[in-house]
């Protein structure tokens, strides 16, 4: 069915207005789709504009300028605009038996169908909406528009069937309920708790992503206690499943996550966002009740190995962002003893000023009031005081970094008579994965094994 929007046009992207304008121009039927409709009518400017089209992908590069064909699994067009970028992507079917026998099918998420089978695909109602902004006309062919306007969260299909197809849409839609306001629809939320453990299946980065997505929102703990009681966060951070699984260690966890909120001044800052969550967990852990000096065990570190597994395995940090973590919170005695700085030499000044965790650990020593203004203002007078010095000592480093020649390991590359054996993603995922937005359906859901785990509290 067709229906009017309740938006205004002047809050259409001009460029994705222009390249809707342009592909419809050339004879092809062109939309504005998915979570960009979505917002527009629920009154969000939205911060992505999505297109899907008629035209196949060397069709829109020849018609678009500006445009690159991206992707293998699933190929779209990535067309640019100054800082923008706007992806166009053909609209696809899903695969039929008959494809399967016929050996010219094209390989891939890249069977091209009709809108209507287009949108049957996507994973929730309210992501299935086209939008027409030349003639002004919303195109809803899954009853998105019913399910906007009573702010319910109901999967396109059977969610036995969708969620199997890609675990990582329980997230999402944990997530997107959480962001829009939304109620999950029952038949919905069951399955959600029955298919919790596909997640394990998922590959990590997709996992990191909805975390990262989930720590941005508004209130994020309702969020993470949502997952812990549907059963989905032991698939997904099963250390932070244990830890709330105590009472005494959940109430200490969401005090300081609260607490520690204003640690993050820049959303787009992983770093931050995962210092946030991991250093709320490592205090509850470290303050909450523990049986480990009875049983002879050294007090836990962020150096132990549920911290290390908790961030590689689970989070799935990224090496730099582990390596600031982690010396940002060893540093955070040494911070507290500005008189035992003033007496070092400049070297030894310079040394710790330089440290990657230093700026992270004066904000962690804030939040958690171990330093005392007067002394977070010393702190940062002294930085601005070797700046430069700091600055200098980094380019040079990076320099030295750039210049050491690689070294080659023993019968490195050679196998089966000297070929180079090329590894793919270590995590399980193609280079060219489709994109993982909030209305994608990347069905990728091999991962590696996760090796076992070890409780905070043997």
């Amino acid at each position: 069915m067709t229906r009017k929007p309740e938006l205004h046009q002047d809050w259409i992207d001009p460029h994705a207005y222009g390249i809707v304008k342009a592909l419809q121009k050339g004879g092809f039927t062109t939309f504005l789709v998915g979570g960009c409709v979505r917002d527009l009518l629920l009154g969000f400017h939205p911060k992505d504009y999505d297109i899907a089209t008629a035209a196949h992908p060397p069709q829109v590069k020849r018609m678009i300028y500006m445009s690159f064909i991206i992707g293998k699994r699933f190929r779209l067009v990535l067309v640019k605009r100054d800082d923008q970028q706007f992806e166009v992507a053909t609209f696809r079917r899903e695969v039929r038996p008959e494809d399967l026998l016929d050996p010219n099918a094209p390989q891939g998420d890249n069977i091209f169908g009709t809108p209507e089978e287009d949108a049957r695909r996507r994973d929730f109602t309210m992501n299935g909406l086209f939008y027409d902004p030349i003639e002004n006309n919303l195109i809803d062919y899954v009853e998105g528009l019913p399910d906007i306007e009573a702010r319910i969260l109901r999967m396109i299909g059977d969610p036995n069937i969708r969620l199997i197809e890609d675990p990582i849409r329980i997230l999402r839609g944990l997530r997107l309920s959480h962001k829009l306001g939304f109620t999950i629809e029952p038949n919905l939320r069951a399955s959600m708790a029955t298919h919790a453990s596909e997640l394990e299946k998922s590959v990590l980065p997709r996992r990191r992503e909805e975390i990262l997505k989930i720590l941005r929102l508004d209130e994020p703990e309702l969020a993470i206690l949502e997952c812990f009681d549907l059963g989905i966060l032991k698939h997904v951070i099963p250390t932070l499943h244990d830890l709330l699984s105590h009472k005494d260690r959940r109430e200490l966890f969401f005090e300081h996550f609260s607490a520690y909120r204003t640690l993050v001044d820049d959303p787009a800052d992983t770093t931050q966002l995962f210092g946030w969550l991991t250093f709320a967990m490592y205090q509850a852990a470290v303050l909450g009740p523990s049986d480990r000096a009875e049983q002879g065990l050294e007090p836990l570190t962020i150096e132990d190995e549920i911290f290390q597994r908790l961030m590689r395995d689970e989070l799935g940090m990224y090496k730099f962002e582990q390596t600031t973590l982690v010396k940002a919170i060893e540093l955070l005695p040494a911070l507290a003893r500005t008189e035992d700085f003033k007496r070092r030499g400049e070297r030894r000044q310079l040394a710790l000023m330089k440290n990657e965790g230093f700026k992270l650990g004066l904000r962690l020593a804030e939040v958690d009031y171990l330093v005392t203004p007067d002394q977070a203002g010393f702190w940062r007078n002294a930085y601005r005081k070797l700046r430069d010095e700091i600055k200098a000592l980094e380019a040079e480093a990076k320099a030295k970094k750039r210049r050491r020649p690689r070294r080659r390991r023993p019968n490195e590359g050679e196998a089966d008579g000297g070929d180079r054996v090329e590894s793919r993603n270590s995590r399980g995922g193609d280079a060219d994965e489709a994109p993982t937005g909030d209305d994608s359906d990347d069905t990728s859901t091999n991962d590696a094994a996760r090796p076992p785990r070890t409780a905070i509290d043997p």
